[in-house]
Parts: C-alpha cells; sequence; structure tokens
C-alpha cells in the first residue's frame, strides 16, 4: 500500500504541474507596490564572474513585499546569512521552508553548500499543489522524506548564478539531477522544468552568504 500510495502521488505531481497557476494570482503577489524600492528595478544585464549580487540587484513584482530596513526577512537580513537560514525569515517562502524542514538534515545541507542557485517556490505555488493533490496526498507528500528531498534538490543548481549568467547558462543541470531550461531575458528570466512547465521570477538575484536566491511561481517538476 505504502509503495502504491507513493507512486500515486509521483503520477498526481506530474500532472498537476501542466495545469499549476503562477502566484500573481494569490495574496502574496497581486497587491501592487505603493513605492516600489530600488530593489524592484531591472538587475544588470552582464552577469557576475561569481554569481554574487547585491539589494541593488534584485528584482521582481514581489520584492515588494518583503520586509525593510534590518527587519527578519528584509534583504539586509538575508545577505549575511547562509541560504536556508535567510529563507527562514522570507515571508514568501514560509510552506518551502516547513518542506525544507521535513527532511532531516537538508537546512544544514543547504547552509553549508559554497555557490549555489536556489529557485525558491512561492507560497501559492505549494498551495496549487496541495489544492490539486487534496490535503491527505499533500501531507503524504511531506512525509515522504526521500521523494520529497529528489523533488527539492531539483531547485537547486551547484553554481551561483545570478539573472544575467542564468541566461546565458541556458540549460542548467540540478543538484538531484535533470535540468532546467532557462529563457527570457536578464530582466525576465523564464525557467522551464523536465515536465515543460515554465516558471516566471516572483523576486530574483536575492543574496544570501552563499546562494543566490530567486522566488518563483511554480513547484518544478523533473522528468521522472
Amino acid at each position: 500500500m505504502r509503495a502504491s500510495r507513493t507512486l500515486a502521488t509521483v503520477g498526481l505531481l506530474a500532472a498537476l504541474s501542466l495545469g499549476l497557476t503562477a502566484c500573481g494570482g494569490g495574496s502574496d503577489t497581486s497587491a501592487p507596490p505603493a513605492a516600489a524600492p530600488a530593489s524592484s528595478s531591472a538587475p544588470a544585464t552582464t552577469a557576475a564572474a561569481d554569481g554574487v549580487t547585491t539589494n541593488d540587484d534584485v528584482f521582481g513584482p514581489a520584492c515588494s513585499q518583503l520586509p525593510q530596513g534590518d527587519e527578519p526577512g528584509s534583504l539586509n537580513s538575508m545577505g549575511p546569512q547562509p541560504v536556508a537560514t535567510a529563507a527562514s525569515t522570507n515571508p514568501l517562502l514560509t510552506t518551502l521552508v516547513t518542506a525544507v524542514g521535513k527532511v532531516p538534515g537538508l537546512a544544514d545541507t543547504l547552509n553549508q553548500q559554497q555557490g549555489i542557485t536556489v529557485f525558491a517556490p512561492a507560497n501559492d505555488a505549494f498551495t496549487a499543489v496541495q489544492q490539486q493533490l487534496g490535503e491527505e496526498e499533500f501531507n503524504a507528500l511531506l512525509a515522504d522524506t526521500t521523494q520529497l528531498q529528489g523533488l527539492l534538490s531539483y531547485h537547486v543548481t551547484p553554481e551561483r548564478l545570478d539573472a544575467a549568467g542564468l541566461v546565458e547558462k541556458k540549460t542548467l543541470t540540478q543538484l538531484a539531477g535533470g535540468d532546467l531550461t532557462i529563457g527570457g531575458t536578464a530582466e525576465a528570466p523564464t525557467v522551464t522544468d523536465g515536465q515543460g512547465n515554465t516558471a516566471n521570477i516572483l523576486c530574483g538575484n536575492i543574496p544570501t552568504a552563499n546562494a543566490t536566491v530567486f522566488v518563483v511561481d511554480k513547484v518544478l517538476m523533473p522528468t521522472s
């Protein structure tokens, strides 16, 4: 029963990934900023050699929803922290943080990596998965640490890249295996997963101590 249920969940995930909607329709990204901060402007179009970004490079429609100044979850606060610790205070990523916490040691592993790129699904992306699977199957996914670790690792590139670097690369091989295809421009990159589904960047070029983070509007799915 356990094996068949896991296989059923995998099949459902592959199917639902075709229908995931962008987070722009959810509460996390729908409200326009009252006054867009400087960090919401377009990023530099020349790739940084090391993929390291600054607060001035951050861009995207959801960036204005981050806390400001030195508040937890702000760019100033996240910048000096390793990626999993930084994500734990980001209000766009609370469901992702919960999922990472379900896999023993994964947060520590991410924090210890040197020079990675993380595609972080926003809360609404996981809400879409939950709605498609139903509460029981979604909870079963969170409880299956092997399957969950593989899915989350597919969102990590073992090389640090900024937006311009992503577009120059065009194809990325992920930590879990499998590829992502990058399209668009440095000002508006897109990320296409192994199932052929394309995610948009909600807030990109977020600097942390060991990673550059791109908040995306879909849960990315490998080919198999």
